[in-house]
């Protein structure tokens, strides 16, 4: 009897629990494909955190199946994981990717000292095989140039996944999506289809980014003094559009961050960017240009503490500051959960006299994401027999699901799967898999794994109520408490006689009441009756619940 044949698997690790950390494992046989590494930045909730990665432990376990890693585009969100990932690896695969992205990549590796990695340049109508897997690439259009999607052909059956996408019709590039090829790939037949529902809860169509540049070129035209544009670093097109409403209003270029100088450069290199040498100027350079003739371009529009538009407004940059009578142009939208960031530096920039643009004033950005309309037209060409909502929340996921009924598409043909969950195909058949193991992977500094829940649940509690220490000194021969010392950190009551006193007579009751054994091997049931009776103590006195530090000292 023949042999089955082993499954076509899709495995998302990444990006359906969040606006980020996208990364789909494709599997069929003994070859598998990662299709984008990407990253998301940490909550509120995740205290002293860097960067949380998607958990790729199956991609490692699985190395010897792995032919090769596909970025759709250059985003954070699509490629921060590399340089960890292929740390971790023991071989070099392949990357493909579009010039620009593979220029952003090169740039981040070249931060973590990764040496000469495999880059295959790939574009719009490019075909590559990797094993049973077949690959084309189609152009898209995004907020970054070089977005691609893929069409993917095994033996069981093909998918297509969009990548992140918009349908924008004039685009900055002039590259539009690449109808032709989705409605030929349509023709062969797509059997699951993989689409980007980030703005799949927003009505219309998104507006194309050539609807920002007047807007852009308005506020600066009629601004006093300098102005200050901040906007993602890989927002090309955007940061083009600032450059030529700059040169139409004869304003020299300044670019600050980190980011935003690595990216103007590479794009600029690789001719994505186009902006003459004699229209930048240095920020050293910047005092010596009457303050009418200056347009700087930096980091910052979400707000993050360090980014240059925040160092800026606090006073804190090394050559640059902003004073009132400056312009400010905030040409982003904040990213779920950093709209009080962003809050907090307009208001720091409204006290410094500025006067501050952002989307609710004027159109200083648009989204790189379809809304409905053009997320059901994606549906329309496609014609996909099976469909799985990727990269967004649970309400995008069940948003961009719902559109796919309304196609017609049928209820047992729609799959919204948590990271891990898997699809099976047969013979063009869809069903669902077995889970792998999957999660989030915490970067803490220089340490990267899984940051204990405990320890970011003690960072949480010590940033509410603070902690307080409580040091026993315990006489072994007498077999008591002779003392106990009291000291604390941002807590809101004063540690004093009176507390110290009565916080003690409660350690004292507690332990009279329990029968607690004097010895070294005996303190930890000490520590604990110390740390319960000086927490409820507190509770009960100031209705707060710091942490409580016991230390036994024996003497």
């Amino acid at each position: 009897m023949a042999k089955k044949k082993p499954p076509l698997r899709v495995i998302p690790l990444g990006g359906l629990d969040g606006i980020g950390k996208n990364m789909t494992v494709i599997e069929c046989g003994p070859d598998m494909v990662l299709i984008d590494a990407g990253l998301m930045f940490p909550d509120d909730s995740q205290p002293g955190i860097d960067l949380v990665l998607p958990d790729y432990t199956y991609v490692l376990e699985n190395e010897d199946k792995l032919r090769g890693i596909v970025v759709t585009h250059g985003h954070e969100d699509h490629t921060g994981a590399l340089p960890y990932l292929l740390q971790d690896l023991n071989n070099k695969v392949p990357i493909f990717s579009s010039k620009l992205t593979l220029g952003f990549i090169e740039g981040k590796l070249a931060e973590f000292r990764i040496r000469a990695p495999k880059f295959r340049e790939v574009q719009g109508g490019s075909h590559i095989q990797l094993g049973c897997i077949s690959i084309d690439f189609f152009s898209m259009t995004h907020s970054i140039p070089g977005a691609l999607g893929v069409y993917i052909r095994t033996p069981q059956g093909t998918v297509m996944h969009t990548g992140d996408f918009k349908l924008d019709q004039t685009p900055i590039d002039g590259v539009t999506p690449d109808y032709a090829s989705i409605n030929k790939f349509a023709k062969s037949g797509v059997d699951l289809l993989l689409s980007d529902s980030t703005n799949a809860t927003i009505p219309g169509f998104t507006k194309s980014e050539a609807e920002v540049g007047p807007s852009l070129l308005h506020a600066i035209k009629n601004a006093p003094g300098r102005v200050f544009v901040a906007s993602f670093s890989s927002h090309i097109h955007r940061l083009q559009q600032i450059c030529d409403a700059a040169r139409a209003c004869n304003r020299k270029i300044v670019v600050t961050g980190r980011s935003m100088l690595t990216n103007t450069r590479v794009a600029r290199e690789l001719g994505y960017l186009k902006i003459d040498e004699q229209d930048l100027i240095d920020a050293y350079e910047i005092n010596n240009i009457p303050e009418n003739q200056i347009v700087v371009m930096c980091t910052g529009s979400q707000g993050e503490p360090l980014s240059a538009l925040s160092r800026m407004a606090n006073g804190e940059h090394k050559t640059l500051s902003i004073h009132e009578g400056d312009t400010v142009i905030i040409s982003a939208t904040p990213v779920p959960g950093n709209e009080k960031a962003v809050q907090q530096v307009i208001n720091s920039l409204a006290k410094l006299g500025c006067d501050v643009y952002d989307k609710s004033r004027t159109l200083v950005h648009v989204s790189g994401h379809g809304s409905q309309e053009e997320l059901k037209l994606m549906l329309a060409m496609a014609k996909p027999t099976y469909f799985m909502p990727v990269h967004g929340e649970a309400v995008h996921l069940r948003a961009h699901a719902s559109l796919a009924r309304k196609m017609g598409i049928p209820e047992d043909h729609i799959f919204i799967l948590d990271n891990g969950e898997s699809l099976e195909m047969r013979g063009g058949v869809v069903t669902t898999g077995p889970s792998v193991e999957s999660g989030i992977v915490y970067v803490d500094g220089l340490r990267i794994g899984d940051t204990n829940p405990i320890v970011l649940r003690d960072r949480q509690k010590l940033a509410n109520d603070g902690m307080v220490t409580a040091v026993a000194i315990v006489s072994l021969k007498r077999k008591r408490i002779d003392a106990v010392e009291f000291s604390s950190r941002g807590v809101s009551f004063t540690i004093d006689d009176e507390f110290s006193s009565q916080a003690t007579a409660a350690i004292m009751k507690m332990v009279e009441k329990g029968s607690f054994n004097f010895t070294s091997s005996g303190t930890d049931a000490l520590r604990k009756a110390l740390r319960d009776s000086v927490s409820n103590y507190i509770w009960n006195h100031t209705h707060t619940r710091p942490m409580i530090i016991p230390v036994v000292m024996e003497v």
